[in-house]
């Protein structure tokens, strides 16, 4: 099996875990099990790239502080709320990058796989930047407005399709900027 596709799956057993614990004994009780399979996750990945994986450590310090949070104050919001924050961070980093630094962040971390001009990073940078304020007003409306089934099938298999195809739809224009070596 290649590596991205077994990264894909660590990526995605934690979220299928707390589908499953879920679905079997509610909310609460499917957090923790979130936790030690993100953490869990991240170990694996550190041991298939040999090098600490920066974005699923991240992911992991997030998910266990809020997921902690919503343990010790037995409060669904820190839960509910983890994505909006998560995404809002994102974006202001990418809007730091292109405000402060003036220059895109996304370069940064994806040049050394995909070559642009900087017209095509600074575009791919703010779709990027208003697909996670997207995503950010998404969750808030679905959490305050839905119930909690609904959101929880929206966080697990709603949320990685919509990253997927926003995905693929950038692939034009990095197609269409890129860089011939």
């Amino acid at each position: 099996m290649n590596k991205g596709l077994i990264k894909f799956f660590l990526d995605l057993g934690p979220l299928l875990i707390f589908f499953y614990f879920y679905k079997k004994h509610g909310m609460i009780y499917a957090i923790m099990p979130l936790i030690i399979a993100t953490i869990i996750s991240v170990f694996f990945v550190y041991r298939i790239d040999k090098k600490i994986p920066t974005i699923p450590v991240l992911g992991a310090i997030i998910v266990t502080a809020f997921g902690g949070l919503t343990l010790l104050f037995d409060n669904k919001i820190f839960f509910y709320m983890k994505p909006t924050i998560v995404n809002l961070i994102f974006a202001v980093i990418l809007l730091y990058g292109e405000i402060i630094l003036k220059k895109p962040l996304l370069k940064n971390l994806f040049e050394g796989s995909i070559k642009m001009t900087d017209e095509g990073w600074n575009i791919l940078n703010r779709r990027w930047l208003y697909f996670f304020i997207f995503l950010a007003l998404l969750n808030e409306i679905i959490w305050r407005t839905q119930s909690e089934e609904f959101w929880v099938q929206f966080k697990v298999f709603g949320l990685i399709p919509i990253t997927v195809i926003f995905t693929i739809m950038q692939v034009s224009l990095i197609q269409k900027y890129r860089i011939d070596q």
